[in-house]
């Protein structure tokens, strides 16, 4: 005689989770983050939080003074002309530097991956500029584009003669409330020294894509007629995608918070035509002693970076996962 058992009779019983219990290798690994952690809220989230406070007193004397002011410090940047001519010039120098570094950094990693002879040398020779400072590549450019040293000596020699990185000409100059708009020459001399620079990390970058992309998917596209043309423009570039987003957020974090390069090479110029916030964060502060109006323009710059870096946080974590 057979027992028939309905799914009514049948009862789940849950399971129970067992509680993991901390070994003494837990206990140490923790025992070495707490302070690295403290570290971090104290200096880092903590620094934040006061300067984001600053920003919103009244301390703009040697004389602290924490009332509280509101906007009022943003308000008066925002209709301030230095710092609409460094929201220009900070636009002006992320694209044509994010453009220039990602095209030429691509472009010159091609050529490596073609197994050239002395690659290594032309490796060694991208990536050295990677080794210095910002402020050692301001002062070569500096005496290299100056209107009385450098190249601009032997331009003359051709009947050439050039302002270089002190020429306060707006190209393409258009007005938008008080400030020009364009793109200032001198912007663009600051623009090939930082290019010189962090080129050779998008060499590496790329050359690593290019060499993890196995070869049967050029040998697959030969096979079926593709030019080389064809298999970098409609294969290798789309693959590497992920790279040059890697890069385009790298370099932008770079470009809105320049300040070591262009302090030591051009610093504002004048009509603030190399100007970026950071200059004027560190004049402000440290030699008007403004500290809620250098708070607030620390502030800005902040945001301005985690525009960027934050969804590509967000985007990374979600492809992990």
């Amino acid at each position: 005689m057979k027992t028939v058992v309905s799914e009514r009779d049948v009862t789940v019983v849950p399971a129970v989770r067992k509680k993991r219990k901390w070994t003494a290798d837990h206990w140490l690994a923790a025992a070495f983050l707490t302070p690295s952690v403290v570290l971090i809220f104290i200096f880092v989230y903590g620094f934040i939080g006061w300067t984001g406070y600053v920003s919103l007193s009244n301390w703009n004397s040697l004389v602290p003074d924490l009332s509280f002011a509101g906007w009022k410090n943003y308000i008066y940047l925002f209709h301030d002309f230095r710092f609409q001519a460094d929201l220009r010039n900070t636009v002006v120098f992320t694209v044509l530097f994010i453009g220039v570094v990602v095209v030429l950094g691509q472009f010159l990693a091609i050529l490596l991956d073609q197994k050239l002879r002395g690659e290594s040398i032309f490796r060694n020779i991208f990536f050295f500029p990677m080794a210095l400072s910002f402020v050692v590549t301001g002062v070569i450019w500096q005496w290299l584009l100056n209107p009385s040293t450098g190249v601009n000596l032997f331009l003359k020699k051709f009947g050439l003669d050039s302002k270089w990185y002190t020429d306060t000409t707006i190209l393409g100059g258009f007005h938008i409330g008080k400030i020009e708009g364009g793109v200032p020459v001198a912007m663009i001399a600051v623009v090939i020294a930082a290019v010189w620079q962090m080129t050779g990390f998008a060499v590496a970058m790329y050359l690593a894509g290019l060499r993890a992309i196995p070869e049967e998917v050029r040998e697959a596209a030969r096979m079926d007629g593709a030019t080389e043309f064809q298999i970098y423009r409609k294969i290798i570039i789309p693959m590497l995608r992920p790279i040059t987003v890697s890069v385009i957020i790298i370099m932008a974090h770079i470009s809105l918070k320049i300040f070591d390069l262009i302090y030591a090479m051009t610093g504002p110029g004048a009509n603030f035509v190399t100007d970026v916030p950071g200059v004027y964060m560190f004049e402000t502060t440290f030699r008007g002693n403004y500290y809620a109006n250098g708070a607030a323009i620390a502030m800005i710059m902040l945001l301005s970076v985690a525009i960027f870096i934050v969804p590509y946080l967000i985007s990374s974590r979600k492809g992990e996962s």
